[in-house]
Formats: structure tokens, C-alpha cells, sequence
């Protein structure tokens, strides 16, 4: 996996040669390239590809590791309005905005089609999953029934990226439909 993270400092060389390096899958997943392979993004990013097989183990790692930047944030927390319903609704709909940005759609789908095989975990599962135990732990310490974790992973967040990945509609409504449902779902 990856192992710039400790490598690299805010705003210096390693910080400049990452963000060519995004930015060159980026484009290179934009552009519909089929075979996108460590020279081909040295190349495009101006580095050299010992580099590139210095940070990551496999092209697969590059790219999820890309999608995962570009399809979560550090720092980004769900809501806090408190109201579960409103916790939810508005996490999804934001989701659902920053997903569906045509940028975000081809990382997520390159993502997607990286895949070769079955992982155990995947970093923007991960991601969700703290945000939705945040949100259902906020909802219990106020006395509201919540679903579960899995549940909101599985019945709000999946079928957003589900839709994304196979460029069904997601809007607003649809982000509010399945909130609805999932909270029929508390206990």
C-alpha cells in the first residue's frame, strides 16, 4: 500500500510531485485511457516511474488510493443537527452532490474497474463507515432509535455508489428516499 504519508510534508517537493502524480490519473482516467501503467503516469506527471514504484506496490494501489482522495476528504465529518433524519438527509445529499460531479464519477469508476479481485477493506468504506458510526452514535447519546451501521452503509451509501458507478439518476430525492427507508429500519 501506499507509503507517501509519511514521507511527505505540506506544501513541499513530495506535496507538488503527489498532486502531479493525482493529477495525472486524473486525467489519464478522464481521457478513457485503457491501460494506465506507472511509465505512462511518470510520464504524464514528469517523474520519474522509480518514483512511482517506490510509493505504491501495484498500479491497482495508485488508483484506489487517487479515487480515494478524490471521493473523500480529510477532515470531513457527517453532519451534527441534531436530528438523526436530518444527520442523514444531509449527509447523503452531500455524498450524493460529490459523487455525481463527472470528475468524481470517472475516479469512482476507475476505481471500480481496478479491481481485479475481492478485498477484505476498502479506505472509502472505511471512511463511511466512521462517519455513519459517528452519526448513529450522536443519534443513540440523544435518545433517538437508530439502524445500524451496517444497515445506512448498506441501504443509503452502497445504493449511491451503486448508481454512480452504472450512471443511474442519483439526485436529492433519491438521497432522501433512502434515508426514509433506513430509518424504518431503527431499533
Amino acid at each position: 500500500m501506499s507509503h507517501h504519508a509519511a514521507a511527505s510534508r505540506p506544501g513541499g517537493r513530495s506535496s507538488r510531485v503527489l498532486a502531479a502524480i493525482y493529477t495525472s490519473v486524473g486525467e489519464l482516467v478522464g481521457e478513457g485511457a485503457e491501460r494506465i501503467t506507472f511509465p505512462v503516469v511518470a510520464e504524464r506527471a514528469g517523474v520519474n516511474p522509480t518514483t512511482l514504484y517506490r510509493r505504491w506496490d501495484s498500479v491497482h494501489a495508485l488508483l484506489e488510493e487517487v479515487a480515494v482522495a478524490a471521493l473523500t476528504r480529510d477532515g470531513e465529518s457527517a453532519p451534527d443537527t441534531g436530528s438523526l433524519q436530518q444527520d442523514l438527509t444531509e449527509w447523503a445529499q452531500v455524498i450524493a452532490r460529490d459523487i455525481t460531479r463527472p470528475h468524481r464519477a470517472r475516479y469512482l469508476r476507475a476505481m471500480v474497474s481496478a479491481r481485479t479481485e475481492t478485498v477484505a477493506s476498502c479506505p472509502v468504506t472505511e471512511k463511511r463507515r466512521e462517519q455513519a458510526s459517528q452519526v448513529v452514535s450522536r443519534a443513540r447519546e440523544r435518545g433517538e432509535k437508530a439502524p445500524s451501521v451496517p444497515q445506512i452503509l448498506d441501504h443509503v451509501i452502497a445504493p449511491l455508489y451503486h448508481h454512480v458507478v452504472f450512471a443511474l439518476p442519483v439526485d436529492r430525492e433519491y438521497a432522501r428516499r433512502l434515508v426514509r427507508d433506513v430509518l424504518a429500519m431503527a431499533e
